[in-house]
Protein backbone atom coordinates (compact mmCIF):
# COMPACT_ATOMS: atom_id res chain seq x y z
CA UNK A 1 0.00 0.00 0.00
CA UNK A 2 2.72 2.50 1.03
CA UNK A 3 6.43 2.15 0.28
CA UNK A 4 9.00 4.74 1.29
CA UNK A 5 12.48 4.23 -0.14
CA UNK A 6 15.48 6.09 1.31
CA UNK A 7 13.23 9.11 1.94
CA UNK A 8 14.86 12.34 3.09
CA UNK A 9 13.66 15.91 3.55
CA UNK A 10 15.94 18.89 4.03
CA UNK A 11 15.04 22.49 4.82
CA UNK A 12 17.57 25.25 4.29
CA UNK A 13 19.97 26.06 5.64
CA UNK A 14 20.70 22.90 7.63
CA UNK A 15 17.52 21.24 8.95
CA UNK A 16 17.31 17.49 8.22
CA UNK A 17 13.68 16.64 9.01
CA UNK A 18 13.88 13.08 7.60
CA UNK A 19 17.00 11.03 6.95
CA UNK A 20 16.89 7.93 4.76
CA UNK A 21 13.52 6.57 5.88
CA UNK A 22 12.58 3.11 4.55
CA UNK A 23 9.09 1.82 5.32
CA UNK A 24 6.54 -0.65 3.97
CA UNK A 25 2.91 -0.42 5.11
CA UNK A 26 0.60 -3.17 3.89
CA UNK A 27 -3.08 -2.77 2.94
CA UNK A 28 -5.51 -2.82 5.90
CA UNK A 29 -2.78 -2.28 8.49
CA UNK A 30 -3.24 -0.04 11.53
CA UNK A 31 -0.03 1.90 12.22
CA UNK A 32 0.86 4.05 15.21
CA UNK A 33 3.53 6.57 14.22
CA UNK A 34 5.10 7.96 17.38
CA UNK A 35 7.94 10.22 18.43
CA UNK A 36 8.64 13.44 20.27
CA UNK A 37 7.78 16.85 18.79
CA UNK A 38 10.10 17.88 15.99
CA UNK A 39 11.26 14.36 15.12
CA UNK A 40 9.77 14.27 11.60
CA UNK A 41 6.30 12.73 12.01
CA UNK A 42 4.36 15.65 10.54
CA UNK A 43 6.90 16.05 7.74
CA UNK A 44 6.30 12.42 6.82
CA UNK A 45 2.53 13.04 6.70
CA UNK A 46 3.00 16.10 4.47
CA UNK A 47 5.14 14.10 2.04
CA UNK A 48 2.56 11.31 1.81
CA UNK A 49 -0.24 13.72 0.90
CA UNK A 50 2.04 15.68 -1.46
CA UNK A 51 1.78 18.86 0.59
CA UNK A 52 5.56 18.93 0.32
CA UNK A 53 8.04 17.14 -1.93
CA UNK A 54 10.92 14.89 -0.91
CA UNK A 55 14.51 16.07 -1.15
CA UNK A 56 15.64 12.50 -1.85
CA UNK A 57 14.14 9.03 -2.18
CA UNK A 58 10.81 7.66 -3.45
CA UNK A 59 7.21 7.59 -2.21
CA UNK A 60 4.95 4.89 -3.68
CA UNK A 61 1.27 4.72 -2.69
CA UNK A 62 -0.93 1.97 -4.07
CA UNK A 63 1.61 1.27 -6.80
CA UNK A 64 1.72 4.94 -7.81
CA UNK A 65 5.07 6.71 -7.51
CA UNK A 66 4.06 10.15 -6.23
CA UNK A 67 7.60 11.44 -5.60
CA UNK A 68 7.41 13.89 -8.52
CA UNK A 69 3.63 14.16 -8.66
CA UNK A 70 2.21 16.95 -10.83
CA UNK A 71 0.03 19.60 -9.22
CA UNK A 72 -2.98 18.60 -11.31
CA UNK A 73 -2.69 15.02 -10.02
CA UNK A 74 -2.67 15.94 -6.32
CA UNK A 75 -6.51 16.07 -6.00
CA UNK A 76 -6.65 12.50 -7.36
CA UNK A 77 -4.17 11.37 -4.71
CA UNK A 78 -6.05 13.11 -1.91
CA UNK A 79 -9.26 11.34 -2.80
CA UNK A 80 -7.42 8.12 -1.96
CA UNK A 81 -6.02 9.44 1.33
CA UNK A 82 -8.38 10.82 3.97
CA UNK A 83 -6.72 13.17 6.46
CA UNK A 84 -7.82 14.19 9.96
CA UNK A 85 -6.02 16.81 12.05
CA UNK A 86 -5.86 17.74 15.72
CA UNK A 87 -7.68 21.06 15.24
CA UNK A 88 -10.62 19.65 13.21
CA UNK A 89 -10.34 22.36 10.48
CA UNK A 90 -14.11 22.83 10.25
CA UNK A 91 -15.69 25.91 8.68
CA UNK A 92 -17.46 27.63 11.58
CA UNK A 93 -20.16 29.30 9.47
CA UNK A 94 -21.16 26.11 7.70
CA UNK A 95 -23.34 23.29 8.99
CA UNK A 96 -22.14 19.72 9.44
CA UNK A 97 -23.71 18.85 6.07
CA UNK A 98 -22.04 21.82 4.38
CA UNK A 99 -18.64 21.06 5.90
CA UNK A 100 -18.73 17.53 4.55
CA UNK A 101 -20.28 18.63 1.24
CA UNK A 102 -17.34 20.99 0.71
CA UNK A 103 -15.04 17.98 0.29
CA UNK A 104 -17.38 16.58 -2.37
CA UNK A 105 -18.00 19.81 -4.28
CA UNK A 106 -14.38 20.05 -5.42
CA UNK A 107 -14.86 16.67 -7.11
CA UNK A 108 -17.98 17.79 -8.95
CA UNK A 109 -20.37 15.55 -7.03
CA UNK A 110 -24.02 16.52 -7.52
CA UNK A 111 -26.24 17.68 -4.63
CA UNK A 112 -28.47 14.67 -5.17
CA UNK A 113 -25.52 12.33 -4.70
CA UNK A 114 -24.31 14.34 -1.69
CA UNK A 115 -27.66 13.81 -0.01
CA UNK A 116 -27.08 10.06 -0.37
CA UNK A 117 -23.42 9.97 0.70
CA UNK A 118 -23.39 12.37 3.67
CA UNK A 119 -26.05 10.61 5.79
CA UNK A 120 -24.15 7.35 5.23
CA UNK A 121 -20.84 8.69 6.56
CA UNK A 122 -22.60 10.47 9.43
CA UNK A 123 -24.11 7.13 10.43
CA UNK A 124 -20.65 5.51 10.40
CA UNK A 125 -19.30 8.15 12.81
CA UNK A 126 -22.42 8.16 15.02
CA UNK A 127 -23.77 11.62 14.13
CA UNK A 128 -27.13 10.77 12.61
CA UNK A 129 -29.57 13.66 12.82
CA UNK A 130 -26.91 16.32 13.38
CA UNK A 131 -26.26 17.38 9.81
CA UNK A 132 -27.90 20.80 10.29
CA UNK A 133 -25.87 21.78 13.36
CA UNK A 134 -22.97 24.21 13.32
CA UNK A 135 -19.56 23.38 14.82
CA UNK A 136 -20.18 25.68 17.80
CA UNK A 137 -23.19 23.51 18.69
CA UNK A 138 -21.04 20.37 18.89
CA UNK A 139 -18.65 19.02 21.50
CA UNK A 140 -14.96 18.59 20.66
CA UNK A 141 -15.50 14.87 20.17
CA UNK A 142 -18.42 15.48 17.82
CA UNK A 143 -16.41 18.01 15.81
CA UNK A 144 -13.67 15.42 15.35
CA UNK A 145 -16.32 12.95 14.20
CA UNK A 146 -17.39 15.47 11.55
CA UNK A 147 -13.77 15.75 10.46
CA UNK A 148 -13.61 11.95 10.22
CA UNK A 149 -16.84 11.85 8.20
CA UNK A 150 -15.41 14.45 5.82
CA UNK A 151 -12.24 12.36 5.43
CA UNK A 152 -14.32 9.28 4.57
CA UNK A 153 -16.61 10.70 1.89
CA UNK A 154 -14.38 9.53 -0.98
CA UNK A 155 -14.05 6.07 0.57
CA UNK A 156 -10.26 6.44 0.82
CA UNK A 157 -7.97 3.44 0.94
CA UNK A 158 -5.81 5.21 3.53
CA UNK A 159 -6.76 7.35 6.53
CA UNK A 160 -4.04 9.58 8.00
CA UNK A 161 -4.95 10.79 11.48
CA UNK A 162 -2.47 13.41 12.72
CA UNK A 163 -2.92 13.80 16.52
CA UNK A 164 -6.72 13.35 16.20
CA UNK A 165 -7.21 13.12 19.98
CA UNK A 166 -4.81 15.91 20.95
CA UNK A 167 -7.62 18.33 21.92
CA UNK A 168 -9.96 15.75 23.44
CA UNK A 169 -10.66 14.51 26.96
CA UNK A 170 -10.21 10.88 27.99
CA UNK A 171 -13.76 9.74 27.13
CA UNK A 172 -13.80 11.40 23.70
CA UNK A 173 -10.31 10.05 23.01
CA UNK A 174 -11.56 6.54 23.73
CA UNK A 175 -14.56 7.00 21.42
CA UNK A 176 -12.47 8.39 18.55
CA UNK A 177 -10.02 5.50 18.88
CA UNK A 178 -12.88 2.99 18.79
CA UNK A 179 -14.06 4.70 15.61
CA UNK A 180 -10.62 4.54 13.99
CA UNK A 181 -10.40 0.83 14.81
CA UNK A 182 -13.87 0.34 13.32
CA UNK A 183 -12.81 2.15 10.13
CA UNK A 184 -9.74 -0.10 9.99
CA UNK A 185 -11.98 -3.16 10.34
CA UNK A 186 -13.84 -1.97 7.22
CA UNK A 187 -10.56 -2.47 5.31
CA UNK A 188 -9.09 1.05 5.39
CA UNK A 189 -5.38 1.39 6.14
CA UNK A 190 -5.07 3.69 9.17
CA UNK A 191 -1.94 5.65 10.10
CA UNK A 192 -2.28 7.25 13.51
CA UNK A 193 0.26 9.94 14.40
CA UNK A 194 0.13 10.49 18.15
CA UNK A 195 1.92 11.50 21.34
CA UNK A 196 -0.64 9.67 23.47
CA UNK A 197 1.19 6.82 25.18
CA UNK A 198 -1.98 5.36 26.73
CA UNK A 199 -3.71 5.17 23.34
CA UNK A 200 -0.77 3.40 21.69
CA UNK A 201 -0.32 0.93 24.53
CA UNK A 202 -4.03 0.07 24.71
CA UNK A 203 -4.63 -0.95 21.09
CA UNK A 204 -1.65 -3.30 20.57
CA UNK A 205 -1.05 -2.44 16.91
CA UNK A 206 2.12 -1.92 14.88
CA UNK A 207 4.20 0.92 16.36
CA UNK A 208 6.78 2.84 14.32
CA UNK A 209 8.98 5.21 16.31
CA UNK A 210 10.76 8.17 14.72
CA UNK A 211 13.59 10.08 16.37
CA UNK A 212 15.76 12.79 14.78
CA UNK A 213 14.27 12.05 11.36
CA UNK A 214 15.01 8.32 11.44
CA UNK A 215 12.96 5.21 12.20
CA UNK A 216 14.52 3.80 15.37
CA UNK A 217 11.95 1.11 16.11
CA UNK A 218 9.27 -0.88 14.24
CA UNK A 219 7.25 -3.25 16.41
CA UNK A 220 4.59 -5.50 14.90
CA UNK A 221 2.47 -5.32 18.06
CA UNK A 222 4.18 -2.79 20.19
CA UNK A 223 4.20 -0.18 22.90
CA UNK A 224 5.16 3.47 23.11
CA UNK A 225 8.80 3.10 24.17
CA UNK A 226 10.06 6.71 24.32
Amino acid sequence: MIILKDLSKFYPPDVHALKGVNLHIKPKEFICLVGKSGTGKTTLVKLMIAEEKASKGRIIIGGWDITDIRNREIPILRRQIGVVFQDFKLLEKKTVFENIAFALQVSGISLVRMKEIIPQVLKIVGLEGKQDRYPVQLSGGEQQRVALARALVHRPKILLADEPTGNLDTQNTKEIMELLLKINDFGTTVILVTHNQDVVNSINKRVITIDSGKIISDQKKGKYIL
